[in-house]
Formats: C-alpha cells, structure tokens, sequence
C-alpha cells in the first residue's frame, strides 16, 4: 500500500472505532437511566418491610411506600458499631386511612456502595449483641412475626438489582391502600 493510500485508511479505521466508541458510551448512558428507576420498599399492616432486603445502583433511589393505617418510621442504624449513622435515613411515613386516599412515602438514596441497614422505631427496637453491635428485634406491643427491619444494598455490580422482588417494581401493590 502506498503511503497516499495508508493515511487515509488510517483515518478510516480510527473514524469507526470513534464512532463505535460513542454508540457504545450513549448505549451504556441510555442502559444506566432505565436501571435508575425507584426501587419500592412496602410496610403492610402485618408491620413489616415486605421487601426487606433490596439492592440498588449508586443513587438509584428506594422509597418507601406506606400500605398501612399505622405510622412507620424508617431509621438508620449501624449494626457493627450501634451508632445512628450520618448517612440520612431518618423518614416518617404516615398510615393511609384507607382505599381511595394517597399513599404516604419516604425516598433516600446513596452516592457510595455499602450497607445501608434501618428500622421502624414504632415496631421493633435496637438491642446489643456481641461486642459493641445491635440488632432490631420485635418491640412487644407490635404486631408482626419478625423485627421490622431491612437493608439496602448499593453496589455496583448490575446483577444483585437485578434479584430484587418483582414487587419492589411496583409502587402500589394490588389489593392494597391505593392499588
């Protein structure tokens, strides 16, 4: 090949792979957005987190959506060190007097990948465990099986959000206040 006909073909071939380059990076920006929908956490009236457990992408948003006619807290809490966490989440959710009217709820999210662990303050309490740790556990009075507690799991890795409940998809679940 002659060197008039080598640039050329050098500029070709350069033009693609920047071409291909910017198809990819818009591809990938328009595949973040449609991951950067809310992810949905319910409270039901059997006082619990309904998706107790959720994974999200660094500021994806969670909100918590309140099903129930009673009040919930969402608090956040470092189980390893019992510390109230400066990491923002201390919501209150009004209950819903019943079908028909607006449901009430809370929304956070996260910049940095972590842990991100909470509870309703009305329905379970933070008691030590080994070390200086706490866990929730079930306040006495409450209704519910189980402490209602959760975690939130920001990460970067697509498929963990991926395994969220199918109904962490939804922000009014069928059959109840609002839905």
């Amino acid at each position: 090949m002659s060197r008039r006909g080598f640039f050329p073909a050098i500029a070709l071939i350069v033009g693609v792979a920047l071409l291909g380059t910017a198809f990819f990076l818009v591809r990938a920006h328009a595949t973040a957005v449609t991951h950067d929908a809310p992810v949905y956490v319910h409270m039901n009236g059997a006082n619990e987190f309904l998706e107790s457990v959720v994974a999200v992408r660094p500021g994806q948003p969670v909100i918590f959506v309140n099903e129930d006619t009673g009040m919930h807290t969402i608090v956040g809490f470092n189980p390893v060190t019992g510390h109230t966490p400066a990491y923002g989440i201390n919501g209150v959710v009004q209950g819903t007097p019943g079908p028909g009217h607006p449901v009430s709820t809370y929304r956070v999210s996260f910049a940095k990948p972590g842990f991100y662990a909470y509870y309703c303050s009305v329905h379970a309490k933070l008691l030590p465990t080994f070390g200086k740790g706490v866990t929730a556990v079930k306040r006495a009075h409450a209704d519910g099986y189980a402490a209602m507690s959760g975690v939130i799991v920001v990460t970067t890795d697509p498929a963990l959000p991926a395994g969220n409940p199918a109904t962490s998809r939804r922000r009014i679940l069928p059959g109840y206040f609002g839905g």
